[in-house]
């Protein structure tokens, strides 16, 4: 006699809530609240129903000034309209009367994610959060792409203030560079050499914001461009070759994952040709190399509403086939 061993595919943590709807940008805008609407529809289907809940919670004006100055995030809050749209960067980037809170609870929810794997309560050491506003184009000192407080960098210093985790890896796939997420981390490793956070960002050099340019690079920086009309052997290749040594290499004890989910060949919004199974394909291997170490993933963009229905579902799915039991 003999007995076959089951593997027990762990669910990922799910952070999710129609507050971050209340976030309102102008009609038309790319980074609308449809797209938590789509997700929520996502997630609301029977193949996720069963998938844990994590709870969402605002962040405090402490956790925001671990990477923003306090002067920006007051100056933010009385920016905030009692009604109608503040207009921050020409256009691109806005408050509506519920935009501060909102904001404050997509980085909140983000460290409470944080909080629930260290304080081991969570079954799975891998989460994904469905955020907005998103975060990584977002300064120290201003508002930017979209982006009000950078959720990812501000969850990543709460878990070294918090829990002392010593190394920690942000991987940005993002087909635009986040420029607030590594000014913050270059500027914190410069100070704290001995608790790196490694910014690994792939994304188009010739459209917004501009930055992030490879010969910058550094030990804790890792910028790579990817080609005009990036297709999936490409972008294959291009980790393969390039960031997954690297990250393998670092050993991270916390994985962050800025994934936004916009250079995706159904996106009008920059020259690429990715599919969606490109992402469940990175998904898979950033699980390999993080092993038992956690990994939480944070929605960045993603714009073209059944591109980004169809991208998360792949990038779930591919973080509960590597979740380890």
């Amino acid at each position: 006699m003999y007995f076959m061993s089951k593997i027990i595919l762990m669910k990922p943590f799910l952070y999710i809530d129609s507050e971050f709807k209340n976030h309102i940008t102008p009609h038309g805008h790319p980074e609308s609240p449809e797209r938590i609407d789509t997700i929520i529809e996502l997630l609301n289907s029977e193949e996720f129903a069963n998938w844990p809940r994590g709870e969402c919670a605002p962040a405090t004006v402490e956790q925001i000034a671990l990477a923003h100055s306090q002067d920006y995030i007051y100056e933010l809050m009385d920016k905030a309209p009692e009604e109608g749209l503040v207009y921050l960067d020409g256009g691109d980037t806005v408050l509506s009367p519920r935009s501060f809170e909102t904001a404050l609870l997509a980085a909140g929810t983000v460290c409470k994610a944080v909080d629930d794997i260290f304080n081991d309560k969570n079954a799975s050491k891998q989460t994904f959060c469905a955020v907005r506003p998103p975060g990584h184009h977002a300064e120290a000192g201003k508002a930017m792409g979209f982006c009000l407080f950078n959720n990812v960098f501000i969850a990543a210093r709460h878990a070294q203030e918090t829990y002392n985790i010593k190394r920690i890896a942000i991987l940005d796939p993002d087909v635009h560079h986040g420029n607030g997420t590594e000014n913050m981390a270059r500027t914190h490793n410069a100070a704290h050499p001995e608790r790196p956070i490694f910014y690994i960002s792939t994304h188009m050099p010739d459209i917004f914001p501009g930055t992030g340019n490879p010969a910058d690079n550094n030990a804790t920086t890792l910028n790579i461009h990817l080609p005009y009309g990036c297709n999936s052997e490409q972008f294959r290749e291009l980790y393969s070759n390039l960031v997954f040594p690297k990250l393998s290499e670092f050993q991270p004890d916390l994985t962050l994952i800025s994934c936004g989910f916009d250079a995706h060949t159904s996106e009008s919004i920059a020259p690429a040709n990715l599919t969606s199974d490109d992402y469940g394909w990175l998904t898979r291997h950033i699980c390999d190399i993080a092993g038992n170490t956690p990994i939480v993933s944070v929605l960045e963009g993603g714009y073209n509403l059944d591109a980004l229905k169809k991208s998360v579902h792949a990038h779930l799915l591919a973080l509960e086939s590597s979740s380890p039991p």
